[in-house]
């Protein structure tokens, strides 16, 4: 996505068929083929703001909803600009529309953001150009925008005011249970992004080409090569894996290509390798950006010449194996670094498969957290969990930099340690609290405004006296770890300890 200003902005147009009279609110049509992104947004415009929103799959809906209309009102457009099942976009979708001149409002959404599209969409006149993934208080407060500024619409008649005593800033997430339509070979996901990696899968599984797997740790490679194997004419042999970087460089040779007797010491007998052992197979090299630089020169020639030589040997082995690779870095960087032979790269980067971190496709967590409760749950559901707003919301937010292992560890430890009922905020690790900045303490919860009122700044001194105490208590007197926990500078805190005569308490560095 382009780092550029001219995104994300809104552009001042002047259309005055679009003004409607004091005291009625235009409907919205919601134009999005991603369901839970829809739905999301439908639900949060209808309960937080009180609009009436009606939404649709494609431009084909809309367009067949306006021709049975009785009324030509003015609207406020919400469309994405690309769409799978459709032969036409979000773009062309706003011509039609000025062609049958209907009034609107247009506000449009991609997650493919780029220079051309944002000129695009500005030359159509849109109100403002959106791009994934947004805070739906941000569109909230465009459509507001768009209706006060640009359609008439009185300020006073939107319901701004959260409803069903809702905290201020929380969304409402619920949990979905994944369907047939979601899972695929061990995997999950709604989003666009995830089904268009099951499309790539399905269209290389049968081809004997190199698949180099891209991606952060934790968010399923191994799981596209098995899928990849399933899928392929080879399912009915061997699929064998090797994590490169968890075996010992002088022992990885061997363990790939096998050794003949008295190859080494301890070398009693011949053993072939994993690479015989996938012949007609496939053979998945995870990691394969941790294999040591004389090595890589030997995958280089079997890739060339499809025959292997075990240690020891002088005689070359044919085989016939399918290789996948996967890493979880960037190889070009390790190339440019010289970590990584280039024409090596370019034999495995035949066909990129690259797997998104779980922040970039959080539609999803709802199904996964759905199915990691499935596996976990027991049977009987004695210690079956649900999750209150406040920590689903937290969920949504945190970034995940484990990725779904993290998301399906954290789902195992909750059933696990709380054994059924609702899971709190207090529940969560610290770590997930942390990273998304999300303050435990409600301090309305914790202290009231006495009648007679208080000396403020007395007592705020107090309670920094207080936490400075805990912190130091907490970490047996060291000044640095305490610095850390109270989010402060060193130097800071032992001016603050000086001020309060708190020197007995740093006894440490």
């Amino acid at each position: 996505m382009e780092d550029i200003n001219f995104l994300n902005q809104s552009f001042d147009i002047d259309n005055d068929a679009t003004k409607t009279s004091v005291g009625e609110i235009p409907e919205i049509y919601l134009v999005e083929d991603d369901k839970l992104l829809s739905r999301s947004i439908h639900q949060y415009l209808v309960k937080v703001v009180g609009l009436s929103v009606k939404s649709f799959v494609g431009p084909n809906e809309l367009l067949e909803f306006l021709e049975q209309r009785a009324e030509n009102k003015p609207f406020c457009l919400i469309t994405d600009i690309s769409f799978e099942n459709s032969n036409n976009d979000g773009l062309y979708l706003l011509d039609i529309l000025k062609e049958k001149n209907y009034n609107f409002i247009s506000i449009v959404m991609t997650g493919f953001a780029s220079i051309e599209t944002a000129i695009a969409a500005t030359k159509k006149g849109v109100f403002h150009y959106l791009t994934k993934p947004f805070e739906l208080t941000v569109l909230k407060d465009l459509v507001v925008r768009v209706m006060t500024q640009k359609m008439n619409v009185d300020p006073r008649l939107f319901n701004i005011e959260r409803k069903e005593n809702a905290k201020p800033g929380l969304h409402k997430f619920e949990l979905i249970e994944p369907t047939e339509d979601d899972m695929f070979c061990g995997m999950i996901g709604r989003s666009k992004i995830m089904r268009k990696i099951f499309d790539r899968i399905k269209k290389v599984a049968n081809s004997d080409s190199t698949i180099l797997i891209g991606g952060p740790s934790g968010t399923g490679k191994e799981l596209v090569a098995k899928a990849i194997h399933e899928l392929s004419n080879r399912n009915n042999q061997n699929c064998i894996s090797v994590n490169c970087g968890a075996i010992p460089g002088d022992l990885l040779e061997s363990e790939l290509f096998g050794h003949e007797k008295g190859a080494f010491t301890g070398a009693v007998s011949t053993r072939i390798g994993r690479f015989e052992v996938a012949d007609k197979g496939s053979i998945f090299l995870d990691e394969i950006g941790d294999m040591p630089l004389l090595l890589q020169v030997k995958l280089l020639r079997v890739l060339q010449n499809r025959e292997i030589e075990r240690v020891g040997s002088t005689s070359p082995i044919p085989i016939n194996v399918r290789i996948i690779t996967a890493t979880h870095r960037d190889l070009e960087k390790s190339v440019s670094d010289g970590n990584f032979r280039e024409d090596l790269f370019y034999r495995l980067n035949v066909i990129p498969v690259r797997l998104p971190a779980l922040k970039e496709r959080r539609e999803d967590i709802p199904l996964l957290i759905s199915y990691f409760l499935s596996r976990f749950v027991s049977a009987d559901g004695r210690n079956a969990i649900k999750f209150n707003d406040q920590v689903l919301e937290i969920l949504m937010s945190y970034e995940w930099p484990g990725n779904v292992r993290e998301l399906e560890n954290l789902i195992e430890r909750l059933v696990i340690l709380k054994g059924g009922g609702t899971i709190e905020v207090e529940d969560l690790p610290p770590k997930v609290l942390a990273l998304t900045n999300h303050k435990l303490i409600q301090f309305e919860e914790v202290v009231s405004l006495p009648d007679e009122g208080l000396n403020l700044k007395g007592f705020l001194n107090q309670v920094e006296e207080s936490l400075i105490k805990q912190a130091l208590e907490r970490t047996s007197g060291n000044k640095n770890q305490a610095s850390k926990l109270l989010q402060m500078n060193r130097t800071t805190l032992i001016e603050k300890m000086k001020k309060r005569n708190l020197s007995e308490f740093g006894m440490t560095q």
